[in-house]
């Protein structure tokens, strides 16, 4: 593969260490660099149910690092706005950054569920995200009457925490 952005981010798979002390303490100190750096530059693929977890971002909106946080969102049947608790309010964090998610239909077939806005798109299952006065905002899901009948799905959140 040419021209990949994150190429110099992949650990090496061999290394020859010398067996004098300098620079074998050279080496190893490189070797620990190497580590840390590809493992702090890739996304952390933890996707929790119920409570969010890190996702390895963060981000600079100031000089101060704001990190993001991500959680996933189980649903069975969905008609056309049903809710799901997002367990937080939305005015409690910086904002949302990538939405997404997929359901499978009753024949075995599987979609995306696409972050829209809070107009339904014909045939597709579409959600967005609404405050409430309660304790909690949601997760409102938009469907019309030719989108596939809904077994199962999830829907990912990620978002960028509150300085």
């Amino acid at each position: 593969m040419n021209n990949v952005v994150n190429a110099g981010e992949f650990l090496k798979s061999s290394r020859e260490f010398p067996e004098e002390p300098k620079k074998l303490i050279l080496q190893l100190t490189k070797s620990y660099i190497d580590i840390a750096t590809a493992v702090n530059n890739k996304i952390i693929g933890v996707f929790p149910v119920n409570r969010p977890a890190r996702d390895g971002e963060n981000w600079f909106f100031t000089s101060q690092r704001q990190e993001g946080l991500r959680q996933v969102y189980a649903f069975n049947v969905v008609a056309n706005n049903s809710t799901i608790p997002l367990g937080f309010k939305l005015s409690s964090i910086s904002q949302p950054t990538r939405c997404w998610g997929q359901y499978k239909d009753s024949t075995g077939n599987f979609f995306g569920v696409i972050w829209a806005t809070n107009v339904a798109i014909a045939g597709q299952l579409t959600f967005y995200l609404a405050p409430s006065s309660g304790n909690s905002d949601l997760i409102t899901f938009k469907a019309t009457g030719t989108t596939p009948t809904v077994v199962s799905g999830f829907v990912v959140i990620e978002w960028i925490s509150r300085v």
